[in-house]
């Protein structure tokens, strides 16, 4: 599978974020998206999940044979908001996500198996309100685990992680582009897999 944004350009609230960009990912490829505060990484994110509408442009996901698929239904955003429900319980949590995402793509690992491994499973009782904000960070990883989806949209991944949980994660990408994966990366720091770097607003 790869993804392909065509002279894609951003507008929100009347400005013009940017314009003519476009990039070819390939399966098993990253891309680490920077520039400086408000030039629109998080909105490109957004636009390849289809929250908001591009100004002008197209996004797509074709398979080896050209097929395309909708890049909303094929991809995971991990973004600022962790979405957590406060009053479940961490697994709960993730059991809520696996039964909501899953129908259309085969299971995941289950949650107490995620869990274990972001370096979870002693808190998978804890209500979601009692969590520090690297632990949120980890459970919301966490979801990318529970339902499989090829393309991984993450916003900022390393935020609130300790340096332990941050070579996990980049244990967890760099596992998922071996097996043919996506990852579209907004940051201001690496992400401990190679990845193409794309300046937005340069």
């Amino acid at each position: 599978m790869r993804l392909i944004v065509s002279d894609l350009a951003c507008e929100r609230g009347g400005r013009l974020l940017f314009s003519r960009l476009s990039f070819r990912l390939e399966a098993g490829g990253a891309v680490a998206l920077t520039g400086a505060n408000g030039a629109g990484k998080t909105s490109l994110l957004s636009l390849i999940a289809g929250l908001i509408r591009p100004h002008q442009g197209e996004i797509r996901l074709e398979d080896g044979e050209g097929v395309w698929a909708e890049p909303p239904e094929e991809a995971h955003l991990v973004g600022h908001r962790d979405g957590l429900k406060s009053q479940l319980l961490v697994r709960e949590n993730l059991e809520f996500w696996q039964a909501m995402l899953g129908s259309l793509h085969p299971p995941g690992l289950p949650p107490r198996a995620a869990l274990a491994r972001l370096g979870l499973a002693h808190i998978e009782a804890t209500p979601g309100a009692y969590l520090s904000a690297g632990q949120r960070r980890r459970i919301a990883l966490a979801r990318l685990l529970v339902v499989p989806r090829p393309l991984w949209l993450l916003d900022e991944p390393t935020a609130a992680l300790d340096a332990a949980s941050r070579q996990v994660l980049a244990e967890l990408m760099g596992e998922h582009l071996a097996q043919g994966g996506l990852i579209v990366a907004a940051t201001h720091e690496p992400i401990g897999v190679a990845a193409t770097e794309i300046r937005i607003g340069a």
